[in-house]
């Protein structure tokens, strides 16, 4: 599991506090005027409204906001939406990002924020017998249509206000990742926020803010939003490297690495494939089960993989359990080659396909987390659980290639290097034997 961590740089509201300007970084989401900025959606698959045409996008936005403008004002510095109609969205869509916000609601109502697009930040009357059912009693803030039982599906503590009484929510999202705070308390840490509209498929990676709402009159106010970049969601997904986490590259050199090592170089701390060479580059000592944890950073089309239990001899896709694929999302917009799913970044290669699109930007580094166990796979990048399978499972392979090597329970962890300047650092195992 990614570490968990206290993200710097705390910003946050008084619920008491009016109206005020964003803290420095913070763009505001409304412009205490009128409702620029924003159209209208319901509870609806954001990847299917994010994948029209232009043209058919405009016309489902200008259709929305008769609606929206029926049910939602500006009064005096509050945004308020009378229960009914379709929820407020941005214009703008949204990665990484924290966000800010105080609300204001009634009995009985119930409302929620949709991040990218999904559901859901909760929001409701913790004091409605009729839903603790559902969880009411436990309070605001949690992602509550996370499966039950699943990692913030309830808050860690009740954190809401009595009625009449502004609360204040902050957001921190990165990759599927999420951190809430509900009146300065942390009601979740760290959850994976689950696709409400397919759980087979991540929330999608970047997409709207809404503001749900239901049953009752609600208010916003001091809306506010910081987008965040690659370096800063790096160090806020990895934290601190718990101490079962052994560094396997000291940065400098590579001492305790085998094979066709002079095809590599170490530059500026990061392992790199020297330009036009590759082969499989492993570590000395060998792992059964494992998480893996690394950054890298590819250039326009590059290739390259992680070595998964390799044999020290042969080729890391067929040979060792598996080649974790190691490529550009873009790799056939650069190239002009076509390529199997199953030969896409995170992937088993040739076995089984990862989910694409969550990649930061070439030359910029990424960071992800590979969990070994048994016969499994997980691949977590930037945040987004890409794949997770059981190779064991595998029938079908790409090109009808065999891969005798994918049941082995033990082998070296290593670099499959295709040609280009790939560049890896900040790469620490732990062993779960």
């Amino acid at each position: 599991m990614i570490g968990i961590v206290a993200v710097v740089g705390c910003h946050s509201f008084s619920s008491s506090q009016a109206q005020s300007a964003p803290p420095k970084g913070f763009k505001a989401l409304f412009n205490n005027t009128d409702l620029a900025g924003w159209w209208g959606a319901t509870t609806e698959n954001p990847r299917k409204y994010l994948a029209l045409p232009a043209d058919e996008f405009k016309k489902k936005h200008d259709a929305s906001l008769d609606d929206i403008r029926q049910h939602w004002s500006v009064q005096g510095n509050d945004l308020v939406n009378d229960g009914k109609g379709l929820y407020l969205t941005t214009d703008k869509n949204y990665g990484d990002f924290e966000l800010l916000l105080d609300y204001k609601t009634v009995p009985l109502a119930d409302s929620g924020i949709y991040l990218r697009g999904c559901p859901q930040v909760q929001i409701w009357d913790s004091t409605e017998t009729e839903k603790f059912k559902l969880g009411a009693d436990k309070g605001s803030g949690a992602l509550w249509n996370n499966s039950p039982g699943a990692p913030g599906k309830d808050p860690i503590v009740k954190a809401d206000k009595p009625f009449g009484q502004w609360n204040s929510v902050r957001v921190v999202m990165c990759g599927t990742r999420v951190w809430v705070w509900l009146n300065g308390k942390q009601t979740v840490d760290g959850a994976v926020m689950e696709n409400y509209y397919d759980r087979k498929l991540p929330v999608p990676a970047t997409g709207p803010i809404q503001l749900q709402t239901h049953g009752g009159e609600i208010r916003w106010r001091n809306l506010s939003i910081r987008e965040i970049g690659s370096d800063e969601a790096n160090k806020l997904l990895r934290g601190k490297d718990r101490a079962e986490f052994k560094p396997v590259f000291n940065g400098k050199d590579l001492t305790g690495w085998a094979g066709p090592v002079n095809n590599y170089q170490v530059k500026d701390g990061a392992i790199t494939c020297k330009a036009g060479q590759g082969g499989t580059i492993y570590t000395k000592d060998e792992f059964a089960n494992f998480i893996a944890r690394l950054e890298f950073k590819l250039p326009p089309g590059g290739n390259n993989g992680l070595a998964i239990r390799y044999p020290g001899k042969g080729n890391a896709a067929y040979d060792g359990m598996c080649e974790c694929q190691v490529l550009d999302d873009n790799y056939e917009k650069a190239t002009g080659e076509k390529i199997d799913p199953r030969q896409a970044h995170g992937s088993a290669y040739g076995m089984v396909a990862a989910q694409r699109g969550y990649q930061h930007p070439v030359g910029e580094w990424n960071y992800q987390e590979v969990t070994v166990k048994g016969s499994t796979i997980k691949v977590e990048l930037n945040g987004t659980i890409i794949l997770d399978a059981d190779l064991s499972k595998v029938t079908e392979f790409m090109a009808g290639s065999s891969h005798p090597g994918k049941n082995l329970a033990s082998g070296h962890f290593g670099f499959a290097g295709h040609n280009d300047p790939v560049m890896f650092r900040n790469i620490s195992i732990q062993k779960l034997d």
